[in-house]
């Protein structure tokens, strides 16, 4: 057995202390092997440029020789010791879902950051000691074994296991189908727990009968509230971390929608990605990057059905569901990287600059994309099989078939699932919306006239956009273009960054539309790498930066009114 221990002396240093004991047989040389990066962000992170005075001693506490042979590998000789133990210090101080966190309140660990593993003991069962003070609680969803003591049946069960130790966790749980679900708050907010626990009780019951069953006995949603803006979430085999704030809005109605739609995205991962893996990552390899491209499955099909499933559960209503569609539409379309790369190129290209918004127009958002492709496949599988098989009934066979099997599916074998299920070819689908960069706009309005709704075009309502084809963010009375669609007017006049200081001598100052309404023709003065220039703009007939809205329509049929109720288990 391989046991780690994790401490801290000085809580405002944000270091916290790591030792590994490794029983050791015969003089073989020993891999410590640190991960590159974490399952559900998928870039390199380099965790190993976080760790200072890295040390090994053998059970008389005498230095064992080691030598670093990769950026995030070890090699130490072991000779003829009986136990070593890898001493070293973590810089703790990164407080989003994927990070680790100390301070005098809570010790807040993500293992894959900072654990080791013993290369070819990876599949022996671990433990994990807390030293923390005596009125720490742990959320984690690993069993303790004694007090502070946790066990992991190997190091991919340990580090898939981030736990909160703190003083100060708030904690309720709920029962569905004899699974106990709990969910564990840390941070300052005042949350309304019945209102919690009745919605998060009705998502989860939703999700189960999707699925037919859990792939978990227990569940635990690890929630840190915080005091500032922030939204992120990252999925566990059996839990997941969630960071959001400000915590004093915690329950009003727009930050409760986000906490109930990120916690409804993670859920669905236990099943799609947890269980249900493309062939590329079975097993995880974390030294390097494991490149699939069917990101639009993994993140795409559960960014779909995080919010779909509030709607299904009704737990949200269908005008919010689709004010979350059309924020999926907007930054879709707003994005010009769609009519240059597929999802499925983008997916492969996670590791690439996936995380980071990159150079202008190069990519797609497997999130974004791949939420409206698997809406429209949803809805053109009920059209194709008349209700009789929609997205589930995909789903489900790739739980069946993969999921509960441990095989790794391919993109073939996803695609042949979808014909299956359809009873007919969606060849033109996959080679359009997924492999391709074929536009969705019409594709997407005609699978939404199936369940009586349409894809409603609006003109933007600021000028900067829809006449000349770029859009600004105002900071501090600086006005700065920010992004440019290709062929505007604006293509040919400004550049990325640009500040715009007067129009026909006026200072723009928070009054740029002001400025621009029912102008064709406009002399703009620019700051451009600090200098200042002149440049002009010439409306053509063309409109950019279109909103898309999904909206019912008036004289929707009750064919389609039905449908609509299948789709989303509530009147139309």
């Amino acid at each position: 057995m391989v046991r780690y221990e994790i401490s801290y002396n000085n809580p405002l240093s944000s270091f916290i202390q790591v030792k590994t004991y490794i029983s050791t047989t015969g003089s073989a040389p020993l891999l410590l092997q640190l991960p590159a990066w974490r399952p559900g962000r998928y870039e390199l992170q380099n965790f190993a440029q976080k760790i200072q005075d890295f040390s090994v001693l053998d059970q008389a506490n005498k230095p064992v020789p080691f030598k670093k042979i990769t950026k995030d590998c070890w090699e130490v000789a072991a000779g003829e010791t009986t136990e070593i133990i890898i001493f070293y210090n973590f810089y703790a101080r990164q407080m989003d879902a994927g990070g680790s966190w100390v301070d005098e309140t809570q010790l807040y660990v993500n293992p894959i950051n900072c654990l080791l593993e013993v290369v070819g003991k990876g599949h022996q069962e671990t433990e994990l000691l807390l030293v923390i003070p005596e009125n720490y609680q742990i959320a984690s969803g690993l069993p303790a074994v004694a007090k502070n003591t946790l066990r992991a049946e190997n190091y991919d069960q340990l580090v898939d296991s981030p736990f909160i130790a703190s003083s100060d966790l708030e904690h309720k749980d709920y029962n569905v189908n004899n699974i106990i679900f709990h969910i564990w708050i840390q941070g300052d907010c005042k949350p309304n727990w019945e209102q919690i626990t009745t919605d998060f009780k009705a998502f989860t019951q939703e999700q189960i009968s999707l699925f037919g069953d859990f792939p978990v006995t227990e569940y635990h949603f690890l929630n840190q509230i915080l005091p500032y803006s922030h939204y992120h979430g990252v999925e566990h085999s059996n839990s997941t971390v969630i960071t959001l704030g400000p915590g004093e809005q915690l329950m009003n109605p727009a930050m409760y929608k986000e906490l109930l739609g990120i916690s409804s995205h993670e859920l669905f991962h236990t099943w799609n990605i947890k269980k249900i893996r493309p062939k590329e990552m079975m097993p995880y390899d974390f030294t390097k990057e494991n490149y699939f491209r069917t990101g639009y499955i993994a993140e795409g099909i559960t960014t779909y059905y995080g919010d779909y499933i509030l709607a299904r559960a009704r737990v949200i209503s269908t005008e919010e569901y689709f004010d979350e569609l059309n924020g999926v539409l907007s930054r879709h379309f707003n994005d010009y990287g769609h009519q240059h790369y597929s999802v499925a190129e983008s997916s492969f290209d996670l590791w690439l600059d996936g995380y980071k918004p990159g150079i202008p127009d190069r990519k797609v958002s497997i999130y974004n994309k791949g939420a409206l492709t698997a809406l429209l496949l949803d809805l053109e599988i009920r059209r194709a099989t008349h209700n009789k098989a929609t997205l589930d009934t995909v789903m489900q066979r790739l739980w069946q078939n993969f999921g509960k099997t441990g095989i790794g599916y391919t993109e073939a074998d996803y695609e042949n699932l979808v014909n299956e299920v359809a009873q007919t070819s969606f060849k033109q689908y996959f080679t359009d919306f997924i492999q391709g960069t074929a536009p969705m706009q019409e594709p997407l309005n005609n699978a939404l006239h199936y369940v009586g709704c349409y894809l409603a075009t609006e003109k933007s309502a600021f000028s900067s956009e829809a006449v000349f084809g770029f859009k600004t963010f105002l900071k501090e009375n600086v006005v700065q273009v920010t992004a440019i669609a290709p062929a505007s007017p604006a293509a040919q006049a400004l550049a990325l960054d640009d500040e715009l200081i007067a129009i026909h001598n006026r200072k723009v100052e928070g009054n740029l539309e002001d400025l621009l309404t029912n102008l064709e023709e406009v002399e703009l003065t620019v700051f451009r790498n600090k200098i200042l220039r002149k440049v002009k703009l010439q409306a053509d007939s063309k409109t950019y930066y279109p909103k898309y809205k999904i909206q019912k329509m008036p004289l929707a049929t009750s064919e389609q009114k039905e449908n609509f109720k299948l789709w989303l288990k509530q009147d139309f």
